[in-house]
């Protein structure tokens, strides 16, 4: 008959321990017998502490550095947005210095004592000027009047009755539409034809 040794007791009472043991537990416990194997008695202590030591250096270097990215992208952030603040208002001042003297114009015809066909000849270059202006800054009007109705580009305000245009295009225009490029700054409003003759087809 084999004899077991106190050790090889100890073992299988701890295996057998396990069996039922969930595995978070066991994982523990075999952490706990590697480093009981690979620390010398009487040292534990010793290596305990210099880890320690060295782990909170290493610490306080990172929160350390963390502190100062922190600072860093938080000044950068401040800077970017005073950057774009500045951007903002140049583009805007560039834009409203085109348009003044269009407004300049328009003081002018209000103080001018011409007749009602002078007056609206006035406004008829100054409404040229804007459009001038306009076409510098890449704004363009939409197409309305005749072409086929577009959701994207136009708004409809309602539809009109006639036999004389196609069904679903635009009767009139009642606003003008703008796009700046090919983004849209607003849609033209416009009535849209309901021709009852190919509705009926």
């Amino acid at each position: 008959m084999r004899r077991v040794t106190p050790e090889q007791e100890t073992e299988s009472n701890r295996l057998e321990k396990f069996k039922d043991e969930p595995s978070a537990a066991v994982e523990e416990s075999m952490r706990e017998a590697v480093v009981e194997q690979e620390l010398p008695s009487g040292s534990e202590d010793t290596v305990t502490r210099a880890e320690f030591d060295l782990l909170k250096a290493e610490r306080d270097q990172l929160l350390d550095r963390l502190a100062r990215l922190q600072a860093e992208f938080e000044n950068a952030r401040k800077r970017a947005d005073r950057d774009r603040l500045a951007d903002r208002e140049i583009a805007t001042g560039n834009v409203i210095e085109q348009f003044l003297p269009a407004l300049d114009h328009f003081e002018m015809a209000l103080k001018s004592a011409g007749s009602v066909e002078q007056l609206r000849s006035g406004v008829e270059l100054i409404v040229k000027q804007m459009e001038d202006v306009l076409r510098q800054l890449q704004v363009t009007a939409i197409p309305a009047e005749g072409v086929e109705f577009n959701p994207r580009l136009h708004d409809a305000l309602g539809t009109v009755e006639r036999s004389d245009l196609p069904d679903q295009h635009v009767a009139e225009e009642i606003r003008r539409g703008y796009k700046l490029r090919e983004r849209l700054l607003r849609p033209a409003l416009v009535r849209v034809v309901s021709n009852p003759k190919q509705i009926s087809e």
